[in-house]
């Protein structure tokens, strides 16, 4: 068994980073969140709160909260948070600093643009010397800084230490499920907020509950066709950090891929959505990044192109929905079987 996770450093303090630092506490950890910007530091070591990010919501005083990168690095194990196409910068900052062997917990759920990789992959690179694990699920951050019963996925290779990092952040209302499945945990968490985008855009524009079921059952089969192309598992991407994380995203106004589909059904402009937000909204660069994963393994995915249209190449939304409602009918394909479930 290897050393107890006490001290636990939390790079990002978004929403759902200080929510992390809560959990942290919760578990008895000792908790050090790296922020960017001084102002929420401040309020973090003052007030006890992150009323930029995270407002209405009292932090224990035991938080405390640094601008310093290094600092977070002298700690048992660190948190990755930042969003996902910031991940790699921020990785290299603070690589110098880490010792080898300090695991690394990416609580980032994207693709990176332009390479394809996955956050893992990212860091295997940037922090070589770093044991990982991949923390994903149906997690809205403020209903767990509330309290409110939460179930994730943790994925690892080391079950050794995927038995730790459970027991340094896991209590009765913030139930962690081990997985050994990394490339699956990490399909489900990216590939869901472009799903959600489109099952939103579509539920905006007033086209019923039936199509909202639609896409979203056959959005899962373009989620499992990429996950199994990159060797994934059916049934991790069915599981907490795919098809429950997705059921949360689409069906929920807090989740920012659902409420900027909401918007673009409506008639808002892309530009106009994204102005009013200070944090990011990952789908809408993952919808990209997909693409260029499916293209790569041959995959296809028709709904999650139709959002990469929509997003990032100006396409109209109704000329977007007619040209997939006018898609050649199918036999449905059995890559959501009971025998993939099963393996």
């Amino acid at each position: 068994m290897g050393q107890e996770i006490r001290r636990i450093g939390i790079v990002g303090g978004g929403a759902w980073g200080t929510t992390l630092s809560l959990v942290a506490r919760r578990a008895g950890r000792q908790v050090l969140i790296w922020v960017r910007e001084p102002e929420v530091a401040a309020a973090i070591n003052e007030s006890h709160e992150n009323p930029v990010f995270l407002p209405a919501v009292t932090l224990p005083s035991e938080v405390r909260a640094t601008t310093e990168l290094e600092a977070v690095a002298d700690a048992d194990a660190v948190l990755l948070v930042t969003p996902a196409q910031f991940l790699r910068q921020v990785a290299a900052e603070l690589a110098p600093s880490l010792k080898v062997g300090t695991p690394a917990v990416i609580c980032a759920k994207g693709i990176e643009l332009g390479t394809g990789a996955l956050m893992s992959e990212v860091v295997a690179e940037v922090l070589p010397g770093a044991p990982m694990a991949v923390l994903s699920g149906p997690t809205l951050a403020v209903e767990v800084a509330r309290g409110l019963p939460t179930a994730v996925t943790l994925a690892c290779a080391d079950t050794d230490l995927g038995s730790r990092v459970v027991e340094a952040l896991g209590n009765p209302r913030f139930r962690i499920y081990l997985s050994q499945d990394l490339v699956g945990a990490q399909i489900g968490g990216a590939v869901k907020n472009v799903l959600a985008i489109a099952i939103c855009i579509a539920y905006g524009r007033e086209l019923g509950e039936n199509a909202r079921a639609a896409l979203m059952t056959r959005g899962m089969v373009e989620m499992v066709r990429l996950g199994l192309a990159m060797g994934s598992k059916a049934g991790t991407m069915m599981g907490l950090s795919g098809l429950g994380d997705l059921a949360l995203t689409c069906s929920s106004d807090q989740s920012r891929n659902a409420s900027l589909g909401l918007a673009l059904g409506r008639g808002r402009s892309l530009a106009d959505v994204l102005a009013g937000r200070r944090e990011v909204t990952e789908g809408v660069t993952t919808s990209a990044a997909v693409m260029e994963l499916a293209r790569r393994h041959g995959v296809e995915m028709p709904i999650s192109e139709a959002v990469d249209r929509i997003l990032n190449h100006g396409a109209d939304i109704d000329a977007t929905i007619e040209d997939l409602l006018a898609r050649p009918l199918k036999v449905e394909v059995p890559e959501l079987g009971m025998l993939e479930l099963l393996e």
